[in-house]
């Protein structure tokens, strides 16, 4: 019997929101174990049991645990508190494979299918940085072919491509 994924993954699993987790952490992307156990439906500590419990379907390039510096850096972006109720051990980290062995390692349902949804939000950055590249190297041979009073073009087309759009200080709505 097939899942009819499409319907089911937009309900459960938006796309974006799983795009929102993912860090870059060590070259790596990845999840964290408490965002993973969020989008699973299980509990941080039950999600990481599971995990102990089969470490070795898990090398260093499937899951690792993040430094005190690391996390550190992460409360700090983030704004995460440390206080009670708060973590007590640094936190641990899958990339796309270990994510897909804890599907197996979880053995519910809702895995199986959160995990569709968090493959193909992979899937989808991989393309999007492929495209990215892409048009890196088209920009690199229009450039060639242009004399450089286009320079100033190119310059701002490749500034723009890597940094992100400035956020608006401005509150939105009525002000008192």
């Amino acid at each position: 019997m097939r899942i009819a994924y499409t319907n089911v993954m937009s309900d459960l699993v938006p796309v974006e929101r799983v795009e929102q987790k993912i860090l870059f952490i060590r070259g790596e992307k990845v999840l964290l174990d408490s965002d993973l156990a969020e989008l699973y439906g299980v509990e941080t500590g039950a999600l990481n049991r599971a995990f102990k419990r089969n470490l070795e379907r898990f090398p260093e390039d499937f899951a690792f645990q993040l430094t005190e510096k690391e996390d550190e850096s992460l409360r700090c972006h983030f704004g995460i508190s440390k206080e009670k109720g708060g973590r007590r051990y640094l936190p641990y980290v899958f990339t796309e494979q270990g994510v897909a062995m804890l599907s197996g390692v979880l053995q519910s349902p809702r895995a199986v299918l959160v995990n569709v949804a968090i493959m193909r939000t992979f899937v989808k950055l991989r393309k999007m940085i492929a495209s990215n590249k892409d048009l890196a190297q088209k920009l690199a041979q229009l450039e060639k072919q242009y004399d450089h009073q286009f320079k100033m073009v190119f310059d701002a087309i490749r500034e723009l491509m890597t940094t992100p759009p400035a956020k608006s200080k401005n509150p939105i709505g009525f002000r008192k």
